[in-house]
């Protein structure tokens, strides 16, 4: 079911919306080597450090350009987001002809200027990420928020920051013939 601005697109962009929409995942081959990354990131915040924070999240993007074979993107990490009676801008991708693509991430939030938490900042990169692999990998016109972006962005997440492990319930229990 597409969102309610679908209506509003131009015939040439809900072609794009419905080949955006259709794409629900993206495989990393060797998502597992970003995993140091991913720790590093979290660290990063958790020291409340902006310039470790900006290296780790730039890491991570240009590791998941390189797992693609993309152009990388460029990106920075700012203090507090902006916002207005829309609410906080949590990131921003933007790309201009003959430029390297943008990242702008902002790593405190705009009432508190509390420091994002670790799963809501990765979930940011890796959105705006997602835009970037939208012109770049998917070969779109346009970087629409459909479901299936947002899909992809939560494929992207889980290979990053795999579950754990269930635990092994036959440890749990007794063995044969023990109580």
């Amino acid at each position: 079911m597409p969102f309610s601005y679908y209506a509003r697109l131009s015939p040439r962009d809900r072609v794009v919306y419905r080949e955006s929409d259709a794409v629900t995942t993206l495989t990393l081959p060797l998502a597992a080597t970003l995993h140091p990354l991913i720790d590093s990131l979290r660290e990063a915040l958790a020291r409340d450090d902006r310039e470790a924070v900006e290296a780790a999240a730039a890491r991570i993007a240009l590791g998941v350009t390189r797992l693609l074979d993309l152009p990388p993107v460029g990106l920075s990490v700012l203090a507090v987001r902006p916002s207005s009676t829309w609410g906080e801008l949590h990131g921003l991708y933007t790309r201009e002809p003959g430029r390297t693509p943008r990242i702008q991430l902002w790593m405190r939030t705009a009432r508190h200027r509390r420091v994002v938490a670790f799963r809501t900042f990765l979930r940011t990169l890796l959105h705006e990420v997602g835009h970037h692999l939208d012109y770049e990998h998917l070969g779109l016109r346009e970087s629409f928020h459909t479901e299936g972006f947002f899909k992809r962005e939560s494929s992207l997440f889980r290979q990053l920051v795999p579950e754990p492990p269930p635990a092994d319930q036959d440890s749990e229990s007794p063995r044969p013939g023990r109580k």
